[in-house]
C-alpha cells in the first residue's frame, strides 16, 4: 500500500488507469466516515437497480479494523456490482448515500472523485463535493449521474468481459485524501433481477 504518498484531487484527477493499489491505508479516515446505506436507480423509470444498506452497530471501529490482516482491509474497501446490460444505455441514474460521521473532528470540504475505467480506458468521471458535515452526525447525499453515451461495440465489450470494468473512489476532507475504495462491474445479471 502506498501509505506514504501524499494524494491530491488534482492527481486523480489526472489518472488515466485504476490504481494498481489503495492509495491511503484504513486508518487514514481519523474521521471514522461510514457508509450506512447505498441506493441506485433509473431516473426514467425509478426503478430501484441496486440498495444496500447495513446496520451502524455492526461497523468495526477503524482501530479495530486496522488490526486486521491486510488482505481483509481490500475486500471491506471492495465491491463487487451485477447489472443488468440495459444499465449501459440509461441516460441517468441517481445515486443516494447515507452516511455517518463517527468522530469528535467536523468534516469540512468532504470531496468524493470517482473515476469509471474499461480496461484502462477511462469512460466517465464524477466529481462531487459534499461540503460541511458536523461531528456525530447521520447525513445524506443524493446526486444525478448523466451517463455517457457509448458505443455498441464498447456496450458489447463490457458486457462480454465482466469485472474489466473499475472504478476508484477517492475521498478527501479539506484535500486530503482519507479514503479509498474500488468497484468492479459485470453487466450480465438477468433484466428481471435489477435489484442486487
Amino acid at each position: 500500500m502506498a501509505a506514504n504518498i501524499q494524494v491530491t484531487p488534482e492527481q486523480v484527477l489526472q489518472f488515466s488507469a485504476p490504481t494498481s493499489e489503495f492509495l491511503c491505508p484504513f486508518t487514514a479516515n481519523t474521521y471514522n466516515i461510514e457508509f450506512y446505506r447505498f441506493t441506485i436507480r433509473d431516473m426514467e423509470t425509478g426503478k430501484v437497480m441496486f440498495d444496500v444498506e447495513r446496520n451502524p452497530e455492526d461497523y468495526p471501529s477503524i482501530p479495530t479494523i486496522a488490526q486486521l490482516p491486510e488482505e481483509v482491509h481490500r475486500t471491506m474497501r471492495t465491491i463487487y456490482y451485477n447489472f443488468p446490460p440495459s444499465m449501459l444505455r440509461r441516460r441517468a441514474i441517481g445515486a443516494k448515500l447515507v452516511f455517518g460521521i463517527n468522530s469528535d473532528f467536523p468534516v469540512r470540504n468532504f470531496r468524493m472523485i470517482e473515476r469509471h475505467y474499461f480496461r484502462d480506458t477511462l469512460i466517465k468521471s464524477f466529481d462531487f463535493t459534499f461540503g460541511f458535515c458536523i461531528p456525530h452526525s447521520t447525513n445524506t447525499w443524493e446526486a444525478i449521474y448523466d451517463m455517457p453515451a457509448l458505443s455498441e461495440d464498447w456496450i458489447r465489450a463490457i458486457i462480454d468481459n465482466p469485472n474489466e470494468t473499475v472504478s476508484d473512489s477517492f475521498y478527501f476532507v479539506e484535500n486530503k485524501l482519507v479514503m479509498h475504495n474500488k468497484a468492479f462491474y459485470a453487466y450480465d445479471a438477468p433484466e428481471e433481477n435489477a435489484v442486487i
